[in-house]
């Protein structure tokens, strides 16, 4: 039988929010991890702190900006070169932009569109395919409850989190009958610091959300997976409204959003922190400008 502390799980967006939640559930099971994030002294950071939970596993960061055309290409060669096999893919990096389409900024979305789908439709591909030569591991795509949503306001966002939805459930599909399944994770709003990067966390309408916590998101997600299930949306009122969309049509679920939208536009509350610590960290990183890009997995 394997020994269970030579598995391996790769966590993208791994220092904040539910990446890092989902990188201590792996931890606690005897994983050894691959964690991958742009701040390097974050990536030091959290390396210990999982290191603490099981001192047992090995934790390996990579410093990498999934931003850039070519780098989840470098990663996935890092690991092969390092001889390091991954047993789980999770793709949970991922980013949005608020505001109208019109106003918002192109560079910024092609960015956004560059780490939502090409960086991780390529660490898909490229560990899928050894999954699928060896006939064993599991991929947990984040998707979102916007991923069934027209969302105005954040039309790039919501735009790239159907194509992930849509990427897990055809290559589901596609392995089903082997020893691979893919699991897409849909939560809905959670206390991570997703809306200050999309600069939305001054608006009436994160003002007025409640917010799941990325431990309880984790949790549901990890399970999920370990599970083999095709889809997950953790949460009574997220499950509710999944429900409630289905029943509706686009046009007017995507009137809806827009009133709502709207009015944050119009009217901006004060900031809102995010109470989930890793977060928080994350946050004050960014706004001191302290990331680095140019870290090597060790």
């Amino acid at each position: 039988m394997e020994n269970e502390y030579q598995r391996h799980a790769l966590i993208t967006g791994a220092t904040s929010g539910i990446g890092y939640e989902l990188a201590k559930l792996f931890a606690k099971d005897g994983y050894n991890l691959v964690l991958v994030a742009r701040n390097n002294a974050n990536l030091l950071e959290t390396k210990k702190e999982i290191e603490k939970l099981n001192p047992k596993i090995h934790v390996h960061v990579y410093a990498v900006d999934l931003f850039e055309r070519g780098a989840a290409e470098g990663l996935y060669n890092k690991t092969q070169s390092l001889g390091i096999r991954v047993d789980v893919l999770v793709n949970n990096a991922g980013q949005g932009e608020w505001g109208k389409f019109t106003s918002t900024d192109l560079e910024r979305e092609i960015d956004i569109v560059e780490l939502n789908i090409v960086s991780m439709m390529v660490l898909t591909k490229l560990y899928l395919k050894d999954m699928v030569a060896r006939n064993s591991g599991k991929i947990l795509q984040l998707a979102s409850s916007a991923s069934k949503v027209p969302s105005p306001y954040l039309a790039v966002y919501a735009a790239t989190k159907a194509f992930t939805l849509s990427l897990a459930e055809a290559l589901r599909r596609e392995v089903e009958g082997t020893d691979i399944t893919i699991t897409a994770l849909q939560p809905g709003a959670t206390d991570t610091d997703f809306f200050h990067k999309a600069k939305a966390e001054n608006t009436v309408t994160y003002q007025e959300m409640s917010l799941y916590k990325p431990e309880e998101v984790a949790k549901a997600g990890y399970d999920g997976l370990m599970k083999g299930e095709m889809t997950v949306v953790p949460g009574i009122m997220n499950k509710a409204q999944g429900i409630l969309t289905s029943l509706l049509p686009d046009e007017a679920i995507a009137a809806n959003m827009e009133k709502k939208m709207e009015r944050s536009s119009k009217a901006p509350g004060t900031v809102r922190l995010p109470k989930h610590a890793a977060s928080a960290r994350e946050r004050k990183s960014i706004n001191e400008a302290t990331q680095n890009v140019h870290g090597d997995l060790n």
